[in-house]
């Protein structure tokens, strides 16, 4: 398909008050995965607002609503939604229906945003979805579509850290307490027979909350021994020295695991399902066109992320990066359950009721349409 002239995007800067005080609650209660998940490596600054498309689609397809509000974050883990923004994928299949972006440093505003009506679709990873499904008594959102999985990497100092067994008395970065990486890592450091303090990070492995940003900068002065953490943070390390000690594929059945998200607000996916149904489309479509034109696809996301970040990132970083990454359309449901289990029993988490958290229902339709295998909710998609 022929790619329609890239669209312009706006970034919206998270409330870093109200982050503070997300994040505070969760840890005093112990009671929900903390809502900030990984951000882009070389984010900018973000001015508030929303971008429009001018909508350049197929002559028309006139959809039930005039626009769709589209929220995702300038990441790789997020490659669905940049190269299908960036190509006019989705644009295609909405016709004359406007896009509008909200790109995102962090997940607590992408979930505001959401349940404020700021945004009616948003790529987004698991905990956050998890945290505003169950923060709303199961009324604000619908996972409706997987995106990615993989893109996750511990990596150390090899003058500090020489095997998976000399972790002990070790310095870890994760991006955020109680975020998708950092559940991860305490599940594996358990598994492992080590005791870590959850709330605090303290133990035989001290686990270091550090956003994204900094932790090549942490790495760098020495303050860390190494991080578990997504692409492209985690290849942006091997590029100052570090060395991968471990994939994440490599602890998860059939190497797979759910990094990203569709979601939606169950509002919109009421009143507009033809909508829905369209932006689906063009993310199936998207996640072929990766597939069947890789580099063309790579260049795409980087191009995006530049517009959308400000920098590009370098071939050290782009190249390892986008390639540990998988991009589908299974949401992968049965990690959903297993990473809110892990966040269960590493004590971030209360036993969360997951039951109609998932709607495949349209995306099931897509799939049918073009020929393929239906994807399975893990039995999560009924109340």
């Amino acid at each position: 398909m022929a790619p329609n002239p890239a669209p312009s995007h706006t970034f919206v800067r998270p409330n870093a008050g109200r982050i503070r005080r997300s994040a505070a609650a969760a840890v005093a209660g112990l009671t929900a995965v903390a809502l900030l998940s990984a951000c882009g490596y070389g984010s900018k600054a973000a001015d508030n607002g929303s971008a429009d498309t001018a909508a350049t689609g197929a002559p028309g397809v006139k959809l039930s609503s005039p626009t769709v509000k589209i929220g995702y974050f300038a990441n790789l883990t997020h490659g669905t939604a940049l190269v299908g923004l960036q190509g006019g994928i989705f644009q295609k299949e909405l016709g004359t229906t406007q896009i509008r972006t909200q790109v995102f440093n962090a997940g607590p505003a992408e979930i505001e945003a959401l349940n404020a009506g700021s945004i009616d679709i948003g790529w987004i990873g698991p905990s956050p979805a998890i945290n505003g499904y169950t923060k709303s008594d199961g009324k604000s959102l619908k996972i409706i579509g997987g995106s990615a999985s993989g893109g996750v990497k511990l990596v150390v100092n090899p003058d500090k850290v020489s095997s998976l067994d000399d972790l002990k008395g070790k310095k870890i970065a994760t991006p955020q307490l109680g975020n998708t990486q950092d559940v991860a890592l305490l599940n594996y450091l358990a598994g492992k027979g080590y005791k870590v303090d959850a709330a605090s990070g303290a133990g035989d492995v001290s686990v270091v909350r550090t956003d994204n940003k900094v932790t090549p900068d942490a790495y760098r002065q020495g303050s860390i021994d190494g991080a578990w953490v997504p692409e492209p943070t985690a290849s942006k390390l091997v590029t100052l020295g570090a060395k991968v000690l471990l994939n994440e594929k490599d602890v998860w059945p059939d190497k797979k695991f759910v990094i990203t998200n569709i979601i939606v607000s169950q509002k919109f996916l009421k009143e507009h399902q033809d909508v829905v149904e369209a932006v689906l489309r063009g993310s199936v479509n998207t996640n072929a066109f990766i597939k069947a034109n890789p580099e063309k696809a790579k260049a795409d996301a980087n191009e995006a992320i530049k517009k959308d970040a400000g920098n590009a990132l370098e071939p050290a970083v782009l190249d390892p990066a986008w390639a540990d990454i998988d991009f589908l359309d299974d949401p992968l449901a049965n990690t959903l359950q297993a990473e809110a289990d892990h966040a269960v029993t590493a004590g971030l988490l209360k036993k969360p009721n997951l039951n109609g958290i998932y709607d495949l229902t349209l995306l099931n339709k897509v799939l049918a349409a073009q020929g393929q295998a239906p994807v399975a909710d893990a039995g999560l998609g009924t109340k």
